[in-house]
């Protein structure tokens, strides 16, 4: 096992103290800390923050992952700070140095960056136990999915309509996608999230076309009207739950055990 308290912008941090007060700006780092037992040092969150629900009621909302409410944070004393490249900005981790002593950045891009996630956190919060728990699950499922064959297909995963959007190659959904065999289509060069144009060539490459459930949350309705407007054949169409597919962290888990079903499914 590795350990390290080197961060994703290469921050040393030192242990925290079982004092530690803890700013959550990224909803699946704030599910992490409840699952490494810190629920309890949680003392700021964003309202994105939905997971564990009951007990993130009680956690104050500062606002979103990219604008936040910086007066009623700094109220709440916090002695670090959870964010994540893609969905904090610089200039807020730049604006959040005045006034919190430990900015602790992350950034998995694949489903097995988690197991250096669980053991920062864990190093760092005097969890190392509830981190390797977290690794073994998280072990364990991932050789239940690369055991099975599974056939290479190409998908459209689709974020947002008006515009279209979908994934690029080099993001956390794309990477769990691989693992069952898909590869996320189109595939334009040093685009993560790109606006895409949906054409009838494009439904020819692709296999399936996946509707997430966020940013937008498509529904059956939206499966019915694309089907009826592009003349995509409806069994080629398929929501999935994009908190199992994008979420890192602890949600991971879940993730992957997920994954693995809705791809046997579409077997």
């Amino acid at each position: 096992m590795t350990y390290t308290s080197i961060d994703a912008c290469g921050q040393h941090h030192p242990p925290a103290g079982p004092d530690a007060r803890i700013a959550s700006l990224v909803p699946s780092l704030s599910e992490l800390l409840f699952a490494l037992g810190l629920g309890t040092q949680l003392v700021a969150r964003t309202h994105y923050c939905i997971h564990p629900a009951a007990e993130l009621a009680a956690v104050p909302s500062v606002g979103g992952t990219k604008k936040i409410n910086h007066r009623r944070l700094a109220a709440l004393a916090p002695t670090h700070v959870l964010l994540n490249i893609d969905e904090n900005t610089q200039e807020l981790s730049a604006q959040l140095a005045a006034y919190v002593p430990q900015r602790i950045v992350t950034h998995p891009c694949a489903p097995q960056d988690n197991f250096a996630l669980y053991r920062l956190l864990g190093r760092v919060f005097d969890r190392e136990a509830e981190a390797e728990a977290l690794c073994a699950g998280l072990q364990q499922r991932l050789e239940r999915l690369d055991a099975r064959r599974w056939p290479g297909r190409r998908v459209l995963y689709l974020i947002w309509r008006e515009p279209w959007m979908s994934v690029g190659a080099d993001t956390y959904i794309a990477r769990m996608l691989e693992r069952v065999g898909w590869q996320t289509w189109p595939r334009p060069a040093a685009v993560r999230y790109p606006q895409i144009e949906i054409t009838p060539q494009l439904l020819a490459e692709v296999d399936l076309v996946l509707f997430s459930s966020e940013p937008y949350r498509f529904t059956a309705a939206d499966l019915e009207h694309f089907a009826a407007t592009t003349g995509c054949a409806p069994h080629r169409l398929r929501l999935i739950d994009g908190e199992m597919t994008s979420w890192y962290g602890s949600r991971a888990l879940a993730g992957v055990d997920y994954l693995h079903d809705f791809a046997a499914a579409c077997a």
